[in-house]
């Protein structure tokens, strides 16, 4: 049993689909660990689909949970760029097995 902000998870499978599950917080996470650091606006045009309340969604939720940093400079027009924390950068090899279509048999 794993507790994870005051909720158990069965196993670390579990908890990981939690964190990363979803249409967006993996690709997200891609670009993130390709690039180290992205604007609001580049993660923005990742996919046109992508609506700007989904990703600011997303990015509060991966923020909540540890997997990214955001970074607000005091600037006009405002500047916001995000990275991965230490935990985000663990899950990359998962998101690049899947990505290199290398598939456990």
């Amino acid at each position: 049993m794993i507790k994870f902000r005051n909720k158990e998870y069965q196993c670390s499978m579990e908890l990981t689909l939690d964190l990363i599950g979803g249409k967006w917080k993996s690709l997200l996470l891609w670009y993130l660990s390709n690039n180290k650091i992205m604007r609001f606006s580049e993660l923005n045009r990742i996919n046109p689909k992508l609506t700007q309340k989904m990703l600011t969604q997303q990015l509060r939720e991966m923020e909540r949970d540890g997997l990214i940093t955001r970074k607000v400079y005091a600037q006009v027009p405002p500047k916001v760029e995000y990275s991965l924390t230490p935990l985000g950068v663990k899950l990359t090899p998962i998101l690049a097995h899947y990505v290199n279509g290398e598939k456990s048999t």
